[in-house]
């Protein structure tokens, strides 16, 4: 086994967020990804890749990438990836889910939230999969007015919609699963973007009224004092809390919580402690659009809009207006107890602006996405250097944690036999003899043909025991790149007593 978590939804917004987070915090991560019409499973996880690596200014490690859908049973798994699970999968973060709202003619929400959470129950029950870490909601409540605790889940309550309907009874399926060793359960409130850039790529929730406001107010020319008035009257107090959460929040704080063994087997709401209100959006709407003009006019019955502008409002909101009404307190206790070091960040005016900001120079999900930056794949170059022995494996083989970060990388174990490289699977493994770590760019630039090598940057790379670090080097060089490395060549010069190795001359190419 080599205690890989496999991680389902990981193209929805907080999906994408753990995997960089999970991957930057040294978990070993697999991912669920469905093909899109235009690109494979392992091209839009690479996209997210290349996005995360934009915005870090560093190469990133690659999760190990498995092609299936939950909405399949057996998750549509081929049989070398049923396998795969199997031999290294110990957990799953199961954080697929559809937002729709009302049922509709694909049967979503129903078949992503229900049959799908069933396929993964059913796939971790076959393989052998204990340990569950479920995504659900904190809406699951349903319309509940007092304090929800985290042990409530079924008091018979009605719901706002299909959505939270489907969200409880899938939460109910994982709380039966026998089978499981271990249940940890998170429950967000509503997810907006990033705290920091604004980031989504999702414009539902709060977005959706920021979205809203952009296009009402931006249409609207300004009076003669430059400010433009926007005559809308809202059915409510404007002090109703709203339990909005900014989405790198919520992955920091899961990513804390599956590091930390003693929170396993707890159900957490994920909340703030200061809510939002809607005056405060409203108030940051009118420093942001220089605008006036809105009513907070209480929980009166519907009335005839006062403008056309009041009216459009209305039309658009109603999606929503079943949140409008109440939004109640999700009790904190586990969370305070086991991630105090991590406060949810207040949303104010300025978090708000980036969220406006982002979202029109995204065109509110209408800009082009940035094309991939083109990539070679390391696997299909390795996997056509594997030599077939007609021998068996010798039990002195060399076995090596081979990651690569960067476009086109990824994680492998590899075997290497007298030089030559004889097995070549995907992940790291528990029992390995050495482990080296290059980026993607350096890969490539020691396979080159060039009359000159040098192997100081795998060298510099290489974790391995004093004692077969030479070796190690040597026969790496030879099964990945090539090279024919004698040993008269290498001078071993412990560093800070690690057995480091210096290539004191270029290395012959083979």
């Amino acid at each position: 086994m080599s205690d890989y978590t496999l991680l389902t939804g990981c193209t929805g917004l907080l999906g994408r967020y753990l995997v960089r987070d999970l991957l930057l915090d040294g978990h070993r991560l697999a991912v669920l990804a469905r093909p899109s019409r235009k690109e494979s499973a392992s091209a839009r996880v690479e996209g997210i890749m290349q996005m995360w690596e934009q915005q870090c200014g560093m190469p990133l490690p690659r999760p190990v990438c498995l092609e299936g859908d939950v909405g399949q049973p057996g998750l549509g798994l081929s049989s070398s990836d049923r396998a795969w699970v199997a031999a290294n999968c110990t957990s799953m973060l199961h954080s697929a889910a559809s937002l729709t709202f009302h049922a509709d003619g694909s049967g979503e929400p129903y078949n992503t939230n229900v049959i799908g959470t069933k396929n993964v129950l059913d796939l971790c029950a076959d393989l052998d999969v204990g340990n569950m870490h479920y995504v659900s909601t904190a809406y699951v409540c349903g319309l509940r007015e007092e304090r929800v605790m985290e042990e409530d889940l079924d008091f018979g309550q009605r719901f706002r919609n299909d959505y939270e309907m489907t969200k409880l009874e899938a939460e109910k399926l994982v709380r039966s699963a026998g089978f499981l060793k271990q249940l940890t359960v998170y429950r967000p409130a509503v997810i907006a973007g990033d705290s920091c850039t604004g980031y989504t790529n999702t414009y539902h929730g709060l977005y959706m009224y920021l979205k809203l406001m952009s296009v009402l107010v931006w249409n609207t020319e300004p009076g003669p004092d430059g400010v433009r008035h926007t005559p809308v009257q809202l059915e409510m107090t404007g002090d109703e809390p709203r339990n909005i959460i900014p989405v790198d929040w919520v992955s920091a704080v899961m990513c804390h919580l599956l590091g930390t063994p003693e929170a396993h087997g707890n159900t957490f709401h994920l909340a703030p402690e200061i809510p939002l209100t809607p005056r405060q959006i409203i108030e940051a709407g009118y420093v942001y659009f220089n605008s006036r003009g809105v009513e907070f006019v209480g929980p009166t019955p519907s009335s005839t809009p006062i403008s056309e502008m009041d009216e459009d409002a209305r039309q658009n909101m109603g999606m929503y207006r079943e949140y409008e009404g109440s939004d109640p307190e999700f009790d904190l206790t586990n969370l305070q107890k086991h991630a105090p070091h991590l406060p949810c960040p207040v949303i104010d005016d300025a978090m708000l602006h980036r969220f406006w900001k982002y979202g029109e120079d995204d065109r509110w999900g209408k800009r082009r996405p940035k094309r991939l930056d083109p990539y070679r794949s390391i696997e299909e170059h390795c996997a056509d250097l594997v030599v077939k022995s007609q021998s068996k494996l010798d039990p002195k083989a060399l076995k090596v944690n081979f990651r690569v970060l960067g476009p086109g990388g990824g994680d492998w174990h590899l075997h290497i036999q007298s030089g030559r490289l004889t097995r070549f699977e995907r992940g790291l493994s528990s029992e390995s003899d050495a482990s080296l770590q290059i980026d993607s760019k350096v890969f490539w630039q020691l396979t080159s043909e060039h009359k000159d090598f040098s192997v100081d940057s795998a060298s510099e790379s290489l974790d391995a025991p004093s004692d077969c670090r030479v070796r190690t080097l040597t026969e790496l060089c030879s099964a990945l790149f090539g090279v024919s490395v004698r040993h008269e060549q290498i001078v071993s010069t412990p560093t800070h007593g690690s057995g480091s190795v210096d290539f004191q001359t270029q290395a012959d190419k083979a």
